[in-house]
């Protein structure tokens, strides 16, 4: 593999924000480089405490004070050993204590009694219940006495001593079984964001002198550094293919299902998979600023970002299980000692309402719900920063948007090439191509592009001086002495030349030769072939107003907005009066903006939800958004909505489906009409249902 170094490609590191600030003028000012949309030097803090394996521990961990969601954390078992000893384990017990159920007193005309009870119920509640009153007496002793474990262990316990002893089995038999479900249940809800944290590289082949490779860690490596990405690799940091063509699999972070072509000089993210040929690659940030590097991080903080939900049912869990063990106590106490009926009696009914009072079906079901509906958005390429988000998107009546790198994709063309009387078209396009041949501006981009392609690509050689004309376009001499003006109209009246009355929408280059009037060009910027299907389904979705608020003109702006059929557009804002222009649109906190670039950051922040092209969108706008669509796709927002509105469902059927069984079966228990068998089912049974209710979030089809 040579050593050289491909050509750097200057449309590759620019993001359509850049575009955009240049739209809005075309004054052909002196172009400054793509820093102007990123500032790289951007200070911004990545101290979080905890590290890219806690993110499964942190979902199953609650500051409730009900210990049963803190230790253990519905993780799901890890591997097939693990899970095999639990099926093992359960079958064993289910088969025992079945046998004693139908055949006990069959078994005691051959065996002893006690030998019976003890392979029938002992064993299994030995075999169940193990873990559950070894945990219960660790609690006990670090003085927290309302958790699950002390809970079901204490009824049991007191159970057996009132002779109920196939209750007592069957309560810790169904038990297990129910916290089985609920692991593997938790775990499904999970596996979409475990896969986006897989996705982490963990190797990178750095190329050094002479063509030879070291394996490396991919955060050992910076800017500037060359390395090889074989196929069927991870590509471990972000950079510029030098050398190679080849198929990328953008799927781990975009959740695009069509691969990506790429070139020398096309840029390549961390994380993405090469599927065809060998690529070299520059790299072109470190690995703590590339993308994958802020996804995982975006993923980890969105765990710890709880729904206002998630925060009433955990105040609600503080005061919630010690005023049911409470009640409890009342029940077993109250009634003996004013005669309604024996200790033993009510001591059995204090136990029903000790084994339904766990809330382990909020504290699980609920973070689950949300996790799920943030691992749904994931696949689809969305990164939502939190519960909390998703709670606001619920509520979202007002829909603004940016225009370029939005709407559109940031890209300009020359839509309209329109001569002068006895000019040809080829030549002004030749003409023009070659006055915009030593500009970085994107119009000048679009000028050369179209050339290229009608093959009247200008000799670049021929020009001897360019003069930037500030706020009007360039002055160009060539070598044969031919004088070439390409500009806006302003440009050519400064000369004394009239120019070319222009009725199309779009940014107006007028070219002149020598004092004379060539034609001029329409340049605009590429709707995305998405935007009117994203539009059309936020107004499905019952959003009101959905308006366009840009810094370009108006007079480029508009033609975007009705092709849209946009309610409000507002045009020509700076960075600080986009935010006030959002704010007149309603209440700021039903209101979503979606934009792009550095100047969109203020308005992202000041939104109810704030939503950033994350796929070229600049850094700023990405760390202030509240939600990244990294593959630019603005149908992407139905779907947002959709999701949002779908996870809050779930959550709210957990909480109305456990807060009413768990209440109906504390009344039926406190009158004598369920027992421990039905208490079984109010607790495990409810938190089961809850769990797998809110594995549906996960499988959100939007």
């Amino acid at each position: 593999m040579s050593d050289h170094t491909a050509p750097r490609v200057a449309d590759a590191a620019c993001s359509p924000s850049c575009a955009r600030d240049y739209e809005a003028t075309h004054d052909h000012q002196t172009v400054p480089a793509c820093s102007c949309c990123h500032d790289h030097e951007t200070a911004h803090s990545h101290d979080h405490g905890h590290n890219h394996a806690q993110v499964d521990a942190d979902l199953g961990a609650s500051d409730c004070g009900c210990t049963s969601c803190a230790c253990h954390s519905h993780s799901g078992p890890e591997d097939a050993d693990h899970e095999k000893r639990e099926l093992l384990l359960m079958g064993v017990s289910a088969v025992l204590f079945a046998i004693g159920m139908l055949a006990d007193t069959q078994l005691e005309r051959v065996l002893p009694r006690w030998l019976v009870l003890a392979l029938c119920y002992v064993l299994p509640y030995a075999l169940c219940g193990f873990a559950v009153l070894k945990s219960g007496l660790q609690s006990i002793l670090q003085k927290d006495f309302f958790n699950e474990f002390t809970l079901m262990g204490g009824a049991t316990v007191a159970a057996i001593a009132l002779g109920q002893l196939p209750e007592a089995v069957g309560v810790m038999l169904f038990y297990r079984v129910g916290e089985f479900v609920q692991e593997r249940a938790a775990g499904r809800s999970r596996r979409s964001v475990r896969a986006l944290l897989a996705a982490r590289p963990s190797v990178a082949h750095e190329l050094l002198d002479g063509g030879t490779t070291r394996d490396v860690a991919p955060d050992v490596l910076g800017p500037g550094s060359h390395i090889l990405v074989r196929p069927g690799e991870k590509i471990p940091l972000d950079g510029e293919v030098l050398e190679g063509r080849s198929q990328v699999d953008t799927s781990p972070l975009t959740g695009e299902s069509v691969p990506q072509q790429v070139a020398p000089g096309g840029r390549v993210l961390a994380g993405t998979i090469n599927l065809n040929s060998a690529l070299r690659v520059e790299v072109t940030a470190p690995f703590a600023e590339s993308s994958i590097a802020r996804i995982l991080e975006m993923v980890e903080n969105a765990v710890a970002r709880k729904a206002p939900t998630e925060r009433f049912i955990t105040r609600m869990a503080r005061w919630y299980t010690p005023a049911v063990t409470g009640l409890a106590l009342l029940v077993a106490v109250l009634p003996p000692l004013l005669g309604l009926g024996t200790f033993s009696q009510w001591l059995y009914r204090a136990l029903v309402l000790l084994v339904i009072s766990c809330p382990c079906a909020l504290l699980i079901s609920i973070p689950l719900g949300y996790f799920g509906g943030i691992g749904a958005a994931s696949r689809r390429g969305i990164l939502i920063k939190g519960g909390a988000v998703l709670d606001n998107l619920r509520d979202m009546r007002v829909a603004a948007l940016d225009k370029t790198g939005t709407l559109t994709e940031g890209v300009f063309e020359v839509n309209a090439v329109l001569p002068a009387a006895g000019v040809d078209k080829n030549e002004l396009l030749r003409v023009a191509a070659l006055a915009e041949s030593r500009s970085n501006h994107p119009i000048a981009r679009s000028v050369l592009r179209a050339a290229q392609q009608a093959a009247s690509a200008p000799d670049e050689a021929a020009v001897t001086a360019m003069t930037e004309v500030p706020s009007k376009g360039v002055q160009v001499t060539t070598a044969n002495g031919d004088t070439l003006l390409a500009g806006n109209a302003a440009l050519l009246q400064s000369h004394n030349i009239a120019p070319q009355p222009v009725d199309l929408p779009g940014s107006v280059v007028q070219v002149a030769r020598n004092g004379r009037l060539l034609g001029a060009l329409v340049v605009s910027d590429r709707l995305k072939p998405q935007a009117a299907e994203a539009v059309e389904g936020l107004r499905r979705l019952g959003v009101r107003t959905i308006a366009m608020l840009t810094g370009d003109r108006e007079e480029q702006a508009r033609p975007v907005a009705a092709r849209l059929k946009l309610d409000v557009l507002k045009a020509g804002l700076l960075p600080e009066t986009k935010a006030s222009a959002l704010q007149a649109l309603g209440p700021v906190k039903h209101t979503l903006f979606v934009g792009d670039g550095i100047n969109d950051a203020p308005v992202l922040a000041t939104a109810g939800v704030g939503v950033a092209m994350g796929g070229l969108g600049a850094e700023a706008a990405i760390e202030t958004a509240d939600v990244v669509i990294l593959d630019d796709n603005p149908a992407r927002l139905p779907e947002l909505l959709r999701i949002a509105r779908r996870t809050r469902t779930i959550v709210w059927q957990n909480i109305v489906m456990a807060l009413g069984i768990k209440g109906l079966f504390m009344a039926l228990g406190i009158v004598g009409l369920s027992g421990l068998w039905e208490a079984v089912f109010a607790d495990v049974g409810v938190a089961l249902m809850a769990v797998l209710n809110a594995a549906r979030a996960g499988r959100i089809d939007a």
